[in-house]
Formats: C-alpha cells, sequence, structure tokens
C-alpha cells in the first residue's frame, strides 16, 4: 500500500488499513557535505526520521553552486543513500536550503488602505500586504526569497505583531526582504531539478537552523545564532520574537583548513585531521609540549608539529569571525544588554574545542552549542543529533510548517513570520505544539465591537428561536443560510 506525503512517498501497512503519513525531505548542499533527510512528525509532534543520506561535496564553493555537474552527482549520491536507508521511501521533491554571499537583507515598508473599514482586520488582508511586498523595486541581477514582517501597524496604532481582530483604515508593516542572486538561485533550481527532483521551496539556511536549535522562549529572550558552515558563517539575530537581522560571513571551516595547511605546511586532508582531533579555538587552553606527529611524504623524515601553534591559527581566524558578529550587533543596535538568550552556536565548525569559551570572550554573551536533537524523537540515530545537520533537520522542520499552513487555508507559507518549535518539556499525546508559532504581540485587541449587521442578525435569529417550532412563522430557506453568520 501507498501513503502519499508531501515530499516524497513511504510504502507502509498498519493493520490492514493505509495511513496518511505526511512525508517531509530537506537537502542541505553546502560546501563540504550534501545532506538528505527526510522525515515525519509523530503524535507528540517530534520528529521522526526515516531515511539519512550524505556526500561529500563537489561543486559548491562559499555556499553557492559553482560546477552544475559536480553538484548534481553529490545530490544524487545523497539521494541514494537516503533511500537505501529505508527501501520503502521514495522521494519527489525536497526543502532547499540556500546560503552564500549573495544573500542580502533589506528593511522595507509598505501599507494598504483597506475596502471596507467597517469590518474587522482579516488574514486575507494582511497576507495580501505581504504580498505587495514582493513588487519592491530590487536590481534586475536579484530575487526575492522571502519576506519577513516583524510589526505592523494600525491606523496610529503601532507595535503590533497580529493585526488580525483591529479595526481601521489602513495597514501597515516593517518587513525584511530577503533576497538573491538570480544566477545562483537558477544554479541550484536547476542541480535539484536535474538530480531528478522537484524543489518544495527555498528556505534561508539560519532561519532552518534556528527551527531545529532554538525554542520560542530563545527567540522572546533576543537570542543571535551562529551557524559555522564549511565555505561560510551564517548569522540570524532575533530579538522580541523578530528576525532582526541575517548576515553572511564570508569565513567558514574551510578558510581554517587552508590557513593550517599553508601556516604549517602540511597536506589539506592532514590540516583538516588535526583541525578536527587536535584543534582548540583557544590557545591558551593548549599544551605546549604537546606534538603531533605527521609522517613524511617519500621518504621524507616525518614532523613534529606543535598543538598550541595549531590553536594558534584556529584562535586567530575565529576571532576575525566573531569581529564580524560584534560589527553586526553594533549595527542593528543589539548589544550584550539586549540579547539575554546569548549567542548560539552551531554548524559543523561549533565543534572545535573551546569555541564556546572564545564566543564569550570575544562577544560578552552567553554562549552555548545549539544541538537539534530536542526536537527528534527518541528513535532517532545518535549521529544526527550533532550541530552539523541542524541545518537540514530545520528544514523539515519549517517544510512541515509550511505544510500545516497550506493544508490550514492560509497562503503562501514562505511569505509566513517565522514559526520556532517550542520544547517539550514531557512530550504527552496532546495537539501537536512542535510548530507553534513566536509569540506576535503582548498586546491583544479587545472585544471586538459588535456592527450594526450582526446586531439585527441577532435579533433575526432569536425572533427564529422562537417561532421556529410553528410551520406558520418560519422564515424562508435564503435566511436561514445566512442567519447567525457573520459577515463576509
Amino acid at each position: 500500500m501507498q501513503t502519499i506525503g508531501i515530499s516524497g512517498i513511504l510504502r507502509t501497512e498498519e493493520m490492514g488499513k493505509t495511513m496518511e503519513q505526511p512525508v517531509v525531505v530537506g537537502l542541505d548542499i553546502g560546501t563540504t557535505k550534501v545532506v538528505a533527510i527526510a522525515g515525519r512528525k509523530n503524535e507528540y509532534g517530534k520528529l521522526e526520521v526515516l531515511g539519512f543520506g550524505k556526500a561529500n561535496s563537489k561543486g559548491v564553493r562559499e555556499g553557492m553552486v559553482q560546477n552544475i555537474t559536480q553538484t548534481i552527482e553529490c545530490i544524487g549520491q545523497a539521494i541514494q543513500n537516503c533511500l537505501a536507508s529505508n527501501p520503502g521511501l521514495e522521494i519527489r521533491k525536497v526543502f532547499v536550503g540556500i546560503a552564500g554571499q549573495h544573500i542580502k537583507t533589506l528593511q522595507i515598508r509598505g501599507n494598504i488602505v483597506r475596502q471596507n473599514i467597517e469590518e474587522e482586520i482579516r488574514q486575507e488582508e494582511v497576507d495580501q500586504l505581504v504580498k505587495d511586498q514582493r513588487k519592491n523595486y530590487i536590481p534586475a541581477s536579484d530575487e526575492i526569497i522571502d519576506v519577513i514582517p516583524q510589526t505592523y501597524t494600525v491606523d496610529n496604532i503601532s507595535d503590533i505583531y497580529d493585526p488580525v481582530g483591529y479595526s481601521g483604515i489602513k495597514i501597515g508593516g516593517d518587513f525584511l526582504l530577503i533576497t538573491g542572486d538570480s544566477q545562483a538561485i537558477r544554479n541550484i533550481n536547476r542541480s535539484v531539478e536535474r538530480a531528478g527532483l522537484g524543489v518544495s521551496d527555498l528556505i534561508l539556511q539560519p532561519l532552518a537552523s534556528s527551527a531545529a536549535v532554538m525554542c520560542e522562549q530563545d527567540l522572546e529572550a533576543g537570542v543571535a545564532i551562529l551557524d559555522i558552515g564549511g565555505g561560510t558563517t551564517d548569522l540570524a539575530v532575533f530579538h522580541e520574537g523578530i528576525l532582526k537581522l541575517t548576515a553572511v560571513i564570508p569565513f567558514g571551516g574551510e578558510i581554517i583548513t587552508s590557513d593550517i595547511k599553508k601556516g604549517l605546511g602540511v597536506m589539506r586532508s592532514q590540516a583538516e585531521q588535526m583541525k578536527v582531533k587536535f584543534g582548540s579555538a583557544l590557545a591558551e587552553h593548549a599544551q605546549g609540549n604537546a606534538y603531533v606527529n605527521i609522517p613524511g611524504l617519500r621518504g621524507l623524515p616525518s614532523r613534529h608539529i606543535s598543538v598550541k601553534n595549531l590553536a594558534e591559527i584556529i584562535q586567530a581566524r575565529m576571532s576575525e569571525i566573531l569581529e564580524y558578529v560584534n560589527y553586526h550587533l553594533k549595527q542593528t543596535g543589539l548589544d550584550a544588554g539586549k540579547l539575554n538568550g546569548g549567542i548560539v552556536l552551531t554548524g559543523g565548525g561549533s565543534q572545535l574545542r573551546h569555541l564556546k569559551q572564545l564566543t564569550e570572550y570575544e562577544t560578552g554573551l552567553n554562549a552555548r552549542i545549539g544541538l537539534p536533537n530536542e526536537h527528534l524523537a527518541a528513535s532517532h540515530l545518535e549521529e544526527l543529533a550533532q550541530p552539523m545537520y541542524a541545518t537540514c533537520i530545520g528544514l523539515i522542520l519549517k517544510g512541515y510548517h509550511i505544510h500545516e499552513n497550506a493544508a490550514g487555508g492560509k497562503d503562501v507559507p514562505a511569505l509566513q513570520p517565522l514559526q520556532t518549535p517550542v520544547v517539550q518539556v514531557q512530550p504527552s499525546p496532546v495537539a501537536d505544539t512542535a510548530t507553534s508559532s513566536v509569540p506576535r504581540s503582548r498586546e491583544r485587541p479587545g472585544k471586538p465591537r459588535m456592527s450594526m449587521r450582526d446586531f439585527m442578525d441577532s435579533i433575526k435569529h432569536g425572533i427564529y428561536e422562537i417561532f421556529k417550532e410553528d410551520e406558520e412563522y418560519r422564515f424562508p430557506d435564503t435566511d436561514k443560510r445566512t442567519m447567525g453568520n457573520d459577515p463576509q
């Protein structure tokens, strides 16, 4: 029996009945690796991993596809490995992460004048306002990836996080417009499609990572997420539940490996191994009398590399990355006093020893390593509970958010504000809360004022209830259909 999901198919049969099991597939095309993960939510709102595959990445540099042919091969290998891990899985579409130095953000403001000011503001009007922001002028070489609402205004009332239910003439809003290079976006889409897959949506990688490693309380308190990838480091800053900033720092784990290769005169593979096994982000914590033995080439004598020298090279580059972080935080006015949630480190580069301590020293903010395991079901592979897989797992969570919004009849989910999973302290069989939305406002609209039409309808409904038993006084069927309903 087949059960069709939103991104794939899972062949399963339980007690002779076919059960609908939506399957979401995330595809993370990185500089050093390509990861494909298929998952679905269980009854507790946790993510069950149905398939997992990865492959070494070729053809991608600094988060951008440079060689389409090589990228297609790597995507195909990751997908095949994912399918091999679960023979009952069939993948058709994927949610793809996007990052790179071509990503730009622009703060914009827009507003619309309402047609029917007698009625309360409806969700459809808010969705239309968000849609209209895609008509803003951007350079011809760029393309809009996402529009992130921040706060709204209704007439003279400002700092509203959800205007639905308010009454007014004009709705305005502040938005974060995220754009990317059209050619870079086209290369990603072409690579995925030529690998035999469809693109369900492109999702900004730092937003996907935030969905995997942060909770509602983090976003409300104010937090910065630093996703240290192979080619770039992505920064996203949230304050009072709102995305305030995204930025791409043009350095990642690959540049550190390159620094070690050049500084110590070793091969690239040796530099990567030393970084992973013996590297530290704080030179003062490295042992001064410890050395790494590097075998000589073609009969040459072996070399002894100081672990302290290795740490000094790593610390120099990581300090430079953190200087960029400080710069962006100051540009937005969100310094150490406003980000009570501190910095969350994720991505493969976050596994460097003593990086947490260096981050706290350089930024003055508390730091922690962001792990995606809090949103995974208990049966997940231990390997997946690592920072390097946060982006891919976040793509699945964001994909579920998009699916749930679409199922609820809402508009294009990619235009909706960021929704982030809430950490469940003790899982219980309750309604799904794993993608509950970030709190949008501390102020709520008061009880809606009844319009004259509503008042007359209520009187009409009351009269009908009194005389409904008497056929002589029954209202016509056309009246019954509208009786007691709010005007549309």
